[in-house]
């Protein structure tokens, strides 16, 4: 039995220059951290030659074509395990639709549990991209490739998205108090509401020649950020988000709504000096960006909605739990 654990993320800034239709003109780049709230995935061997898969539902199937959930087949098919397994996923939030890159988290960690299991340990650039090859090229995703990035290597990192379609990856290396001060300045109220990024994603991977300024812009932003970080500007980061949502929401028509837009302005009139929704858009959490001397007047303002406290996370996918014994088959 093997169990890996893999974070879910936060995107700050730069989202959406991560998208192909955007970084094979232009580098993109982004800042993004993991957070400890985890997708937990456990496999096991089976006697006989079925495949179990447990999840929000209960797959079971003699032949790993028969799957319905594309990113366990596909992961299966790129490891080369077809039979004999049971696989069980577990997860800290709504499993689809929060805004915290859950599928990629998955991809990425169910990639690890699967190679582990053959008793084959690969780096966790590896898991990312074969993660990316999964979900964007193989189940036709519109989404971009921060998310497995952030997945498999964990912490807080910049990274860059080359016209060439390679990933560049900085630690922002700053020290675990800075972080931690960083990380408190962070909030994150669920909105209520789960939505599948596909529509969203697909308008904004449309428009993106349209949007070509604005997501110059957001990139702008994000490279700002990791300087202001490195120069412990805390304060500074809730107005580059601010203005980061601002851009946003002119990307994709369903990116914000009425709701949305009432939580925002009930957090910015709590105190918050910035806030976005994580993610695509349209629901899932809301980050909101506070220095603790406002955090209460922040809750109070958005008590209607639930608070997910979390802390930022060092580690990227990894296995919590290893017992192989020698396989019959």
């Amino acid at each position: 039995m093997i169990i890996t654990q893999t974070p879910l993320r936060i995107s700050l800034l730069g989202g959406g220059t991560d998208l192909k239709e955007f970084y094979k003109f232009e580098d993109g780049f982004v800042i993004s951290t993991a957070i400890d709230k985890f997708i937990f995935v456990i496999v096991k061997e089976r006697y006989d030659d079925l495949i179990y898969v447990n999840y929000s539902k209960k797959e079971i199937v003699k032949d790993v074509f028969e799957l319905e959930h594309e990113l366990v087949r596909e992961s299966l098919f790129t490891v080369g395990i077809t039979k004999g397994l049971e696989i069980s996923i577990l997860a800290d939030i709504p499993s689809e639709g929060s805004g915290l890159g859950s599928s990629s988290s998955l991809t990425v960690g169910l990639l690890n549990a699967l190679y582990i299991f053959k008793g084959k340990q690969v780096p966790p650039e590896r898991l990312a991209e074969e993660a990316c090859d999964i979900e964007i090229n193989r189940c036709k995703k519109p989404i971009g490739k921060q998310d497995q990035y952030i997945a498999a290597l964990g912490g807080l990192n910049s990274f860059q998205f080359n016209k060439d379609g390679s990933v560049t990856t900085r630690e922002i290396n700053i020290s675990e108090s800075d972080k931690r001060i960083l990380g408190s300045n962070m909030l994150l109220f669920y909105t209520g509401v789960t939505r599948k990024s596909n529509e969203i994603l697909s308008e904004q991977s449309r428009e993106t020649k349209k949007n070509f300024a604005l997501l110059k812009e957001i990139k702008d932003l994000a490279v700002k950020a990791e300087n202001v970080i490195y120069q412990k500007k805390f304060s500074e980061i809730g107005l580059l988000l601010k203005r980061n949502w601002e851009l946003k929401k002119k990307l994709a028509r369903k990116i914000s709504n009425d709701e949305i837009d009432k939580m925002y302005q009930k957090a910015m009139k709590g105190g918050a000096s910035g806030a976005k929704i994580s993610g695509a858009g349209g629901g899932g959490f809301m980050l909101v960006y506070c220095e603790r001397n406002h955090q209460n007047s922040v809750r109070e303002a958005l008590k209607e909605y639930r608070e997910m406290p979390f802390l930022l996370e060092n580690d990227g996918s990894k296995v919590i739990f290893n017992y192989r014994r020698y396989s019959w088959k």
